[in-house]
């Protein structure tokens, strides 16, 4: 028997495939390969993780099942005999409603995307139906299923057997028409730190996410993150996070940031992994020692200097680790909340001629811009990887942000001292800082997402403050 060639072809169903099997035979039968990873893969077909494989045997041509859409990926394919198959769209959208029939033998199989209702008749006697799915059948998930009655007269699918003549269960004769079916749902974004300065920038840009704040899951309390149904999502944005830098060299506060920025991202990341969930971690330019004279750039070696640095650095390593990963770079975040930004405004009004740090130099990150751009790296799906993200434009100190501030405000930039970092925190316990915190934007650029001008973002903030 000469085997076709593997190949995939696309259906009237948007993501649902058809794949053609090479099926090799000789005197004694024949052997295919059901599912192959590898090689699907290469050809376009989603890498959806399969944990379970059932098989439906049914004795007599003309047993009919369905149409059943669950929340999971099906690869589906025949082992003997023949099935008319009739798949319609039952997920929330443009598409809801559409419907694809195919007769599949052993030498054809095809992928049912998440929410899509699935159907057959079987056309021979002893026709064995196996397919494999991404997530573990459980009783709960019985209950998020959505049904249409194979007799709806808007899909008005051709059985190839009269549903007269068919074998159907109790169950599936009940099952409602298209006009009261509820469409299924899309997986959703978690973003974890709502209630921080990025999270609140997030729920703008991303007001159909789920958000979750330090009550609901606390990446210190690895108990929080078992009680999510991991299940509903596609993608969660770690947007918390152990910030007390200073407080992080002490013993106490050392404990806290390991637990939040490294042992909490482990589980996340675990779960993300175990899921199939796009992970993207918000990370810091204190990974670096600030001693390379330029941007940094995504791949240049980290270094960190201090307690929570050297978290950090950590949480990216664990992060990395997750196939679907985006690590967002950022430094000297501003957004709604206290910031320097606001001290200085603060400062400016009541009359406080202020030292400001002259020798670190970076850009601003306003949380605007960077929940833009993760909303343009989750949109366009570029290479999976670090995205360093901060707002544009020459690199300043401290000192020279503080003298916009005053400017900006009406106040006489004169009034800023610069002193240099070891002068200002002298007799401080202070964590050490990195001197040079530019990172380098060519990288997300070149995905075509270009953030604002700092110094024009930082006029805008301070008119909208």
């Amino acid at each position: 028997m000469a085997a076709k060639p593997l190949a995939i072809r696309e259906t009237t169903i948007p993501g649902m495939v058809l794949i053609d099997l090479p099926v090799h035979g000789d005197n004694r039968g024949w052997f295919k390969e059901n599912w192959q990873r590898e090689k699907m893969v290469a050809l376009g077909l989603p890498d959806f993780g399969p944990v379970q494989n059932n098989i439906s045997y049914n004795d007599k041509r003309g047993a009919t099942r369905g149409i059943h859409a669950e929340p999971w990926d099906k690869y589906v394919s025949v082992a003997t005999g023949r099935i008319f198959g009739a798949w319609v769209d039952l997920r929330e959208g443009d598409s809801f409603g559409a419907v694809f029939t195919a007769e599949l033998g052993p030498d054809t199989a095809i992928f049912v995307p998440r929410g899509v209702g699935n159907s057959y008749q079987t056309l021979e006697d002893d026709t064995a139906y196996v397919y494999l799915v991404n997530d573990h059948w459980s009783a709960e998930a019985q209950s998020e299923y959505t049904f249409l009655n194979l007799e709806d007269e808007t899909a008005a699918i051709d059985w190839p057997i009269s549903l007269d003549e068919a074998e159907r269960s109790e169950k599936d004769l009940a099952h409602p028409r298209l006009a009261d079916v509820v469409p299924m749902k899309p997986l959703r974004i978690l973003v974890i730190g709502a209630n921080g300065q990025l999270g609140r920038a997030l729920q703008q840009k991303l007001p159909n996410a789920d958000f979750a704040d330090r009550t609901r899951i606390d990446l210190a309390n690895p108990a929080s993150l078992e009680s999510v149904r991991w299940s509903d999502y596609d993608t969660v944005i770690n947007a918390a996070a152990y910030t007390a830098v200073d407080a992080a060299e002490t013993a106490e506060g050392r404990v806290g940031c390991w637990a939040a920025n490294v042992t909490g991202v482990a589980g996340l990341a675990r779960f993300a992994a175990a899921h199939r969930i796009t992970l993207v971690h918000v990370s810091s330019d204190y990974v670096f020692d600030g001693s390379k004279d330029g941007a940094y750039l995504e791949n240049d070696a980290i270094a960190p200097l201090g307690v929570y640095g050297q978290s950090k650095a950590a949480g990216d390593a664990i992060a990395s680790t997750v196939p679907q990963h985006y690590i967002v770079r950022t430094s000297w975040v501003i957004g709604d909340g206290n910031n320097f930004v606001r001290t200085m405004a603060s400062l400016a009004e009541r009359g406080i001629d202020p030292s400001v740090v002259d020798d670190q130099l970076g850009r601003l990150s306003f949380t605007e811009d960077i929940a833009a751009g993760i909303a343009h790296l989750l949109t366009k799906r570029p290479e999976y990887g670090i995205y360093n993200l901060t707002n544009e434009g020459d690199t300043m100190s401290w000192a020279d942000i503080a003298k916009q501030v005053y400017e900006a405000t009406g106040h006489d930039s004169n009034r800023i001292t610069g002193v240099s970092t070891s002068e200002y925190f002298a007799g401080k316990q202070a964590a050490p800082r990195p001197l040079n915190s530019a990172l380098s934007l060519h990288k997300i650029e070149a995905t075509g997402f270009k953030p604002r001008d700092a110094k024009d973002a930082l006029a805008a903030y301070l008119r909208e403050s």
